[in-house]
């Protein structure tokens, strides 16, 4: 999937159909020229469904289509017949889609089930026919009611990625070269700051049988979490991701700092999101020579006690099999306490 198809955040606007007005027919037949009121309801207006689908990954669908209008009940009629129901208009959406009204900022809810459906706008109501307010006292009623108009609604649609492991680091951390090298994905590569603006999906090979979802996201600043920058854009997606690998460049004046500032930049935005399963890798680990790599190594063992690390070059490929085992490792234990 390239850049420019991943879409993860549209604004919408959608309008269900109104109801058909029930019918005043009168019964008029060869033999029965006064049988009084048959006329039937009106059908309901079409509603404005959100369905999910887990084939899609994107919302690039929706980019170029803003209003959603449902179809209008049909008219009811003679014999007490009812009239047909508006054309329902159903949008898909990838797992893991948020719906928000755009008005009130509320969440209305979340789609994680493939085949989900949700009613976002709800078709008015047929109109009765006049065969309802018939009576003892009021045997042909000319009259009959209206449809209810439909509902209207401006909706923000939030994509937040479904990944096994999002990688979280500083733009220039190595993210799309990794993603590059261990899945099939082909993410923008350059040396300058957010040359990843949308999130980059690849599935992992893991001893060619397994497999496991990596996202690339929007590398992370300071004052992320304040919105600077890409962040929110860059946040929301490290919610929905189970495993967090850590990648920090070992040409990095101080290692231990950058990943906690990654880590309060985390914290600041969802606490929620220090419960993950977390692992540090240590990028561009080619420049180090072996006496400089076990000088690097005591100090990492004092300040990563809680927390696994490891070494990696995606360009030299090293240390790339020892991270995917890691990886599968971790994932699977989680599915065990699951």
């Amino acid at each position: 999937m390239t850049e420019g198809n991943f879409v993860d955040y549209v604004k919408i606007h959608v309008t269900s159909g109104k109801g058909g007005k029930g019918s005043t027919h009168l019964r008029r037949e060869k033999f029965v020229p006064k049988g009084g009121p048959d006329g039937g309801d009106g059908g309901r207006g079409g509603h404005i469904i959100i369905k999910a689908n887990k084939n899609m990954w994107t919302l690039y669908h929706l980019k170029f289509k803003r209003h959603f209008r449902a179809g209008h009940g049909g008219s009811g009629g003679k014999q007490t017949s009812t009239g047909a129901d508006g054309e329902d208009i159903i949008i898909e959406v990838p797992l893991g889609t948020v719906v928000k009204n755009t008005d009130t900022d509320k969440k209305l809810f979340e789609m994680t089930e493939d085949g989900e459906e949700r009613i976002v706008a709800e078709g008015g109501k047929g109109g009765k026919g006049n065969a309802h307010f018939k009576s003892a006292t009021r045997q042909t009623p000319r009259y009959a009611q209206p449809g209810l108009e439909g509902e209207e609604a401006n909706l923000t649609i939030e994509l937040k990625v479904l990944a096994d492991v999002g990688l979280v680091g500083f733009p220039n951390a190595g993210k799309s070269t990794l993603l590059s090298v261990v899945t099939a994905a082909k993410p923008k590569i350059a040396n300058y700051e957010f040359t990843t603006l949308k999130p980059n999906l690849g599935i992992v090979t893991h001893r060619e049988v397994n497999t496991f979802v990596m996202a690339d996201i929007p590398g992370i600043i300071e004052g992320a979490a304040e919105g600077k920058g890409l962040g929110h854009y860059f946040l929301r997606h490290i919610e929905r991701n189970s495993t967090l690998l850590f990648l920090i460049p070992a040409d990095a004046d101080d290692i231990r700092k950058q990943y906690d500032i990654l880590l309060d930049e985390l914290r600041r935005y969802n606490p929620e999101l220090l419960d993950k399963e977390r692992l540090v890798a240590i990028s561009k680990s080619d420049m180090l020579d072996e006496e400089l790599k076990a000088e690097m190594k005591q100090q990492l063992d004092e300040d990563f006690k809680e927390i696994p690390y490891m070494f990696i070059s995606s360009v030299a490929q090293q240390g790339l099999v020892e991270l995917k085992d890691k990886l599968w490792e971790m994932l699977n234990k989680q599915q065990e306490e699951i």
